[in-house]
């Protein structure tokens, strides 16, 4: 029974383990098509994601902002919404490529050097992309931005990591010792 057990828990590691990665392809999808959108419909988006997060941030902090006042600063903001929103889908990007690797094994200057170099290169893949979308042109500076945003994202994967390792999965760690 035993055997049949860690059989089970191999099997199991081996179909899911590569699951991981998962997560990363899903960010992938929807960065290429936040990047596949003309200049036209992805103003509308971030206008739109402007009024609602200054709308939930009104009624929060209880401003009395009129809706009026909400679009215009939805408006004048659309340069700090945009960069906002690099930096959080290539941090997301990071988070998602680097913990697997981590949990591979890959940790360390390896893991900043294997994701960094993935993620950046697909910025650079995304901006090119963008080339061919209407209205819209690549830009060093959302290079840039993403890229800060990919190694805040390795950097909190690998405070994560080891903090788990040192904290909650160090029973395990030990028992590989053993």
């Amino acid at each position: 029974m035993k055997y049949f057990l860690m059989y089970i828990k191999q099997t199991l590691r081996f179909v899911l383990k590569p699951m991981s990665f998962i997560p990363a392809i899903i960010m992938m999808c929807l960065i290429y098509s936040f990047s596949a959108q003309d200049a036209d419909e992805s103003s509308q988006l971030s206008y739109e994601v402007g009024v609602k997060v200054l709308t939930v941030a009104n009624d929060t902090f209880d401003k009395g902002w009129t809706r009026r006042h909400i679009e215009q600063l939805s408006e004048t903001g659309q340069f700090y919404i945009r960069k906002t929103a690099h930096f959080t889908e290539y941090f997301l990007l990071a988070v998602s490529v680097a913990f697997p690797l981590y949990v591979y094994g890959v940790r360390g200057i390896w893991l900043m050097i294997f994701a960094g170099s993935f993620c950046v290169g697909y910025a650079c893949l995304d901006e090119y992309h963008q080339s061919f979308v209407a209205g819209r042109s690549p830009g060093k500076r959302d290079i840039a931005i993403d890229s800060l945003g990919i190694l805040c994202g390795i950097i909190l994967t690998r405070i994560v990591g080891w903090t788990g390792r040192m904290t909650v999965f160090r029973p395990l760690a030990n028992k590989k010792d053993e």
